[in-house]
């Protein structure tokens, strides 16, 4: 007996300093939230691309008790509306709570929160992409076993650009924003 499934490929993207502006004291109100420029109409012109588009977000601001989750839940779900209504789809969101020395399995540079993602939505982490503006998106791509990953400099990623690279990391792209990556890789197919 053979058993398919129809495994989808995946667009990984972070939330903060790749659609949204990092926050020095982090995102801990909807005030806070500034969306970085052409991000959301990068996001609504792959709105019809077969990737599934999802969000992957460490949120270290619940785990260090200065927003509870509830809050952080419902800052993340304002920025998915906002994305719809101007166009954009996302079909999935996974966010780590938890402070980095609670030492998880969800938190990048670890690869759990796309193992989440693909077993919920069914994705062939193999064929997905990853972009993201600090070196930990990439080697928590990289874990996860994902084609290929990109570091935008829009965010940390100017900087994290011009860190010593960990041994552990493989080579990667770098595009100068959101809509940049965006329209190399729907080029590339």
């Amino acid at each position: 007996m053979c058993i398919i499934t129809d495994m989808h490929p995946a667009l990984f993207l972070d939330r903060d300093g790749v659609i949204i502006e990092n926050c020095p004291d982090y995102v801990r109100q909807w005030d806070d939230v500034r969306f970085i420029p052409q991000a959301l109409e990068a996001l609504a012109s792959i709105r019809s691309n077969p990737y599934k588009i999802v969000i992957v977000t460490n949120q270290s601001a619940v785990g260090r008790g200065l927003i509870p989750l509830e809050t952080a839940l419902q800052i993340n779900e304002r920025i998915l509306e906002t994305v719809e209504r101007h166009g954009g789809r996302i079909d999935g969101s996974f966010i780590c709570p938890h402070a980095p020395q609670d030492n998880c399995d969800c938190r990048k540079p670890r690869p759990g929160l796309f193992y989440q993602a693909a077993q919920a939505l069914e994705l062939d982490l193999g064929r997905s992409y990853l972009i993201g503006d600090a070196l930990s998106d990439l080697l928590a791509g990289q874990a996860a076993g994902l084609r290929q990953t990109i570091l935008v400099r829009t965010g940390r990623g100017a900087e994290q650009e011009c860190l010593a690279r960990p041994k552990e990391l493989k080579p990667f792209i770098t595009f100068d924003s959101l809509p940049d990556a965006l329209a190399a890789l729907l080029q590339d197919g």
